[in-house]
């Protein structure tokens, strides 16, 4: 690069190299991409810079990696794709990454501007493909435009709710000489608490309550949010529900008042206990994650939404009022002006009842016996080996539930589930992520077979980084989500069923360690010979899904299955 005469703009030999300085004034220490010819000038300006390139086996497994990143540290993760097919990969992943609200920007090469009218090799309208599932789409169409996009993407993607961006990168204009400066990681705009007067107001609805409770959002699940949730919990003793993405706003100070997750199916401890609250407090909450008409049919008590953006409007969520700003001052301003809250008899039974069906529950699933193994036995196992240096990545399917319902975790983003689209194959990807982000740790992924295998071409890239994951799959060779569904509404299952692998000897043919349980005593002694490896390892246990139907029935006040 060279300063021009007037120093005020820097040319550089290409438009990649500018593009690679401004990933590295946003602080991307990794970017995770395949490239191709009309991208492949940005990956070798990457090899002069201080991001480290993760090569992956598919550009849909880079954008989960990169959001991965986003939920993890709260800066966009990034992937880097090359035109036409290398973009339309990344479909899935963008489309997950919004609607979960990670912090991600993509990059995708394209043909030349003289030839994207054209039908030409890989020519692809990929801005307007990208635009109903991002936050962000733009293409760069002129080198000294080249740092205002990027810039712009970046701060999208990151705020006030995260979610997906994505560029477009014409060959010529990352192949030609460019002139423009890196434009600094701008800081991001410091946002205030609600006003206070709504916050007294909100303040006087939570007084005249009489059973008011918390509902927890993925927002809620950030570390300086989690924060000001316990607090705010700890000072008022509200009782508390959250959905399955605001894992870990709770810790173990606070669980005697949670109630559990909610989501999918109503029928859960927490659902019974907002049922009975007169007023109901979202934090960090979007409608994506728990579909208000199974938590709020009754619409005319009052609501507060407390979260970076106003309510959308919906006939079963029309929040009475609305604290939108920063979510942690606006949660310290509103418990002072709070005591302890009231709690309905109702509510105070139970949070009671749950609080011994929880150690019934425990003593139970440690007893269970029988291979198959039963899902509860395989979440004890893993919450056995689960502890604060652990995280923990679940991917969609029966097993979600299990986990979701049953796995306590007490960090924020400690426990990544997707809910938003509930996408397939997404644990193994955001594992490899999470080694990256957080090498002082182990990572657990867990999978069932199904997923596992929109994904388990990663098993290569997690034994080259030498990724410090122990990935658990729940072996039924079914799409069993699906398939106790398809019973309910038709006594019968259509196209769920799939022939049996081998996963030990698959696991190991990548060069990763693999193991089989075969039987109701080995996974506790399985799972820990596992975590003992340094490096990829593979678990399969075969899954008894024969109580899964019982996931969605009504459950007994004293019993949690």
């Amino acid at each position: 690069m060279l300063k021009n005469a007037n120093d005020v703009d820097t040319v550089w030999d290409c438009g990649a190299d500018l593009v690679v300085r401004n990933l590295e004034a946003q602080g991307v220490k990794h970017v995770f991409g395949i490239p191709g010819a009309k991208i492949d000038r940005v990956f070798d300006s990457l090899v002069d810079s201080t991001i480290e390139t993760v090569v992956v086996r598919h550009e849909a497994n880079a954008a989960f990696m990169a959001a991965a990143v986003g939920r993890l540290t709260g800066k966009a993760g990034v992937a880097l794709v090359t035109s036409g097919p290398g973009c339309s990969n990344l479909a899935t992943g963008l489309a997950t990454a919004n609607s979960e609200g990670d912090a991600m920007v993509a990059i995708g090469g394209a043909v030349k501007l003289d030839d994207r009218l054209k039908q030409v090799h890989q020519t692809m309208d990929t801005v307007s493909l990208f635009k109903p599932i991002t936050k962000y789409s733009a293409e760069v169409v002129a080198s000294s435009s080249i740092s205002e996009v990027m810039s712009n993407a970046f701060r999208v993607a990151e705020r006030p709710r995260p979610g997906a961006a994505f560029v477009s990168l014409p060959m010529d204009i990352v192949n030609a000489p460019a002139k423009g400066d890196v434009f600094t990681n701008l800081p991001a705009p410091a946002m205030g608490p609600a006003p206070a007067d709504d916050i007294r107001t909100v303040a006087e609805l939570l007084k005249e309550a009489h059973s008011p409770v918390l509902l927890l959002g993925l927002l809620a699940s950030r570390p300086e949010n989690a924060g000001a949730v316990r607090k705010f919990v700890a000072q008022t003793g509200v009782a508390v529900a959250g959905t399955y993405q605001a894992a870990g706003a709770i810790d173990a100070a606070q669980f005697t008042r949670f109630a559990g997750r909610v989501g999918l199916w109503n029928n859960q401890p927490g659902d019974r206990l907002i049922d009975q609250a007169d007023v109901v407090v979202t934090v960090g909450y979007s409608p994506v994650e728990y579909d208000p008409p199974l938590w709020n049919r009754n619409v005319r008590r009052p609501l507060v939404h407390i979260d970076v953006l106003p309510a959308d409007a919906d006939r079963h969520y029309r929040p009475a009022v609305e604290l939108v700003g920063d979510i942690a001052a606006t949660l310290e301003l509103l418990a002072a002006e709070l005591d302890t809250l009231n709690a309905s008899p109702e509510a105070n039974a139970i949070l009671a009842t749950l609080a011994q069906a929880r150690v019934t529950l425990t003593r139970k699933s440690a007893d269970l016996g029988g291979c198959p193994v039963h899902p509860l036995r395989i979440v004890k196992e893993l919450q056995d080996i689960v502890d604060a240096h652990t995280t923990m990545c679940v991917d969609m399917g029966s097993f979600h539930i299990w986990i979701a319902r049953y796995l306590h975790s007490f960090r924020a983003r400690q426990l990544l589930i997707t809910n938003g689209q509930q996408t397939m194959g997404v644990a193994l990807p955001w594992a490899i992520a999470a080694s990256l982000v957080r090498p002082g740790e182990k990572i657990i992924s867990v999978s069932g077979d199904g997923s596992f295998m929109q994904s388990s071409m990663e098993l290569e890239t997690a034994v080259r980084l030498k990724s410090n994951i122990v990935h658990v799959i729940w072996v039924d060779n079914m799409y069993n989500m699906v398939e106790i569904q398809e019973m309910k509404k038709y006594s019968r299952r259509s196209g769920v069923e799939f022939g049996p692998i081998n996963f030990k000897a698959y696991a190991e043919s990548f060069g990763a360690a693999g193991f089989a349980v075969r039987s109701a005593d080995e996974p506790r002694l399985t799972l820990r010979q596992a975590m003992e490896v340094e490096g990829p390892a593979v678990v399969a246990i075969p899954v008894d899904y024969s109580d899964n139907p019982k996931l969605m029935e009504p459950l007994r006040a004293d019993y949690l299955i």
